[in-house]
Order: C-alpha cells, then sequence, then structure tokens
C-alpha cells in the first residue's frame, strides 16, 4: 500500500514563499514520475508541476519561474519550492505518484493573502 503524506501549507502574503513537501510509502518512488497538482474552489484539478525519475521536469505556465520542482530519492520525498506567491496559488495542494497504479495524497492548503 502506498502512502503519500503532504505537508508544508499554511497562509503567506503575496510575495511570500512556502516549500511543499511530499513522503511515500513504498519502494518504487524512485522510478515514478511525481506530480504537484492544484484545486482552487470551484475549479478543477490542474497540474503546477511533475519530475520524472531522471529528474526533468514540467510546469504549468502560470508558475513558470516561481515554483520548483525536486526529488530527494533516499528520502523518497518530494518538494515544491514557491516563490513570489500570488492570491491566484490559492488552492489545496495535492502530490500524485504516475505509474500503473495512480496514487494521491491527502492534501494540504495553501493560502495566498492579497
Amino acid at each position: 500500500q502506498v502512502q503519500l503524506v503532504e505537508s508544508g501549507g499554511g497562509l503567506v502574503q503575496a510575495g511570500g514563499s512556502l516549500r511543499l513537501s511530499c513522503t511515500a510509502s513504498g519502494r518504487t518512488f524512485s522510478i515514478n514520475t511525481m506530480g504537484w497538482y492544484r484545486q482552487a474552489p470551484g475549479k478543477q484539478r490542474e497540474l503546477v508541476a511533475s519530475i520524472t525519475s531522471g529528474g526533468s521536469t514540467n510546469y504549468a505556465d502560470s508558475v513558470k519561474g516561481r515554483f520548483t520542482i525536486s526529488r530527494d530519492n533516499a528520502e523518497k520525498t518530494v518538494y515544491l519550492q514557491m516563490k513570489s506567491l500570488k492570491p491566484e496559488d490559492t488552492a489545496v495542494y495535492y502530490c500524485k505518484k504516475f505509474g500503473p497504479v495512480y496514487y494521491w495524497g491527502q492534501g494540504t492548503q495553501v493560502t495566498v493573502s492579497s
């Protein structure tokens, strides 16, 4: 059974920074692509960033240059460093493990005040 546990969300003023963490259980973390998604109230869940097992990254246009995804395979953790946060970044952020079976974390709330 795979579990993903996110942490690091909170309330921050516009222009501030947060770092989200997602720690996974299971033995196949290092070979899986990992991703961060977000869902704002009344909106669909959207991909924010993803990182392959080899470290290749992909970002949504709205966060390019502000967010950085990284991973530590030894710690089975993927991070999302968020800088220059904007009120429109307010959402619940979810970690996702790609593979033949997808797994989701429980989500962590990020609120950016103006």
